[in-house]
C-alpha cells in the first residue's frame, strides 16, 4: 500500500487570504497525521503566496510522519531553506516564475549535469531526493544515473484522461514503473489525484510507494471533512 502525504498547500492559502493564524497550519498538519496521513507536503514558491518559508520551520520542528519539501531547486531561497530544514524527502519540482502550479516534469536527459549536482548536494546531507518527471521510460533512466533516490510521476495527464480511456491513459505510467523497477528507483506520484482515479492508479502501478494530494483532498474535505476525506483516500489505496 501507497503512502499518503497530504499537501497543505491550499490550507495555508486560506489562511494568507485573512491574515492571522486560522487556520493554524501546523495544527491542520498534525490532525492530518492523526487522522492517518503518513506524510505532509509542502510546495513553498518565492512569492509566498501560500507556504511561506517560515511555516517550514515551524512545521519541521513539530510533525512526527515523513515531511517532503518540493519546489524549484534552481531558485537558491529553495535550497537553503531544504538544507536548513533537512525533511525526510526533496521533491526537485522545475516550476517556472510566476506559475500557477506544476504542470510538467523535468528534462532529465537535458537537465543531467544540472539535476546530478543537485541530487548529490542533498543526498551529501542524508536527505532522500525525488525527481518530478512525465511518465517517458527516457526520462526514467537519464533520471537514474543523476543519483536519485525516486521519480514522481506526474499523473495530470492520466487524471485528465481518465474517464475517455483509463486503460489508454494508464500505460504510459505501467512503462514508466517498470522501467523504474528495473533500474532501482523508488516511485511517487501525483498531480490531481483523486477519489475518483487513485485506486485505478494506485492499483495498476506496482511498487507504487507515496502519492501527494493536495487540492483534490483539501477540496473534498470542505464537503466530507478532513478526517473522512483522509479516511476516504487511504481506503483508495488499498488493494
Amino acid at each position: 500500500m501507497a503512502n499518503l502525504s497530504v499537501n497543505i498547500n491550499k490550507i495555508a492559502t486560506l489562511r494568507n487570504s485573512r491574515g492571522g493564524n486560522n487556520p493554524d497550519l501546523v495544527k491542520v498538519a498534525l490532525d492530518c497525521e492523526r487522522f492517518g496521513a503518513e506524510g505532509i507536503t509542502v510546495h513553498p514558491r518565492p512569492d509566498e503566496r501560500h507556504i511561506r518559508y517560515q511555516d517550514v520551520y515551524n512545521l519541521k520542528a513539530a510533525i512526527n510522519t515523513e515531511f517532503n519539501i518540493e519546489g524549484n531547486c534552481r531558485e537558491n531561497k529553495f535550497v537553503d531553506l531544504v538544507l536548513a530544514n533537512k525533511p525526510a524527502q526533496v521533491t526537485l519540482v522545475p516550476d517556472s516564475d510566476g506559475q500557477i502550479t506544476s504542470n510538467h516534469g523535468w528534462d532529465t536527459i537535458k537537465h543531467y549535469s544540472y539535476l546530478k549536482e543537485m541530487v548529490s548536494l542533498f543526498k551529501q546531507e542524508g536527505i532522500r531526493v525525488s525527481i518530478f518527471v512525465d511518465p517517458v521510460v527516457d526520462m526514467i533512466k537519464a533520471a537514474a544515473d543523476t543519483g536519485t533516490d525516486r521519480v514522481e510521476l506526474y499523473t495530470e495527464t492520466y487524471a485528465h484522461n481518465y474517464y475517455a480511456n483509463r486503460e489508454k491513459s494508464i500505460v504510459p505510467y505501467i512503462a514508466a514503473a517498470h522501467k523504474a523497477h528495473e533500474i532501482g528507483l523508488g516511485i511517487n506520484a501525483g498531480h490531481d489525484l483523486d477519489l475518483h482515479n487513485l485506486k485505478y492508479f494506485s492499483a495498476s502501478i506496482p511498487g507504487l510507494l507515496e502519492v501527494s494530494i493536495g487540492h483534490a483532498l483539501i477540496s473534498d474535505a470542505i464537503y466530507l471533512g478532513l478526517e473522512n476525506t483522509i479516511q476516504m483516500y487511504l481506503a483508495q489505496l488499498k488493494h
